[in-house]
């Protein structure tokens, strides 16, 4: 199943409000900076690491 990564994201983010209720700076920055990560040259190397 694809899923587009804007959905995921926006997933990922409503669950981790709901659930760990961090502060709202903090989910916007990882979130951020996760989608600009996974469009970058660096995601091929965190694929390897993260697996």
């Amino acid at each position: 199943m694809d899923v587009p990564l804007w959905l995921a994201v926006i997933v990922v983010g409503y669950l981790g409000i709901k659930l760990a209720r961090p502060p709202w700076w903090l989910v916007a920055l990882l979130l951020l900076g996760g989608y600009l990560i996974a469009d970058s040259f660096l995601a091929p190397a965190l694929g390897t690491v993260l697996k």
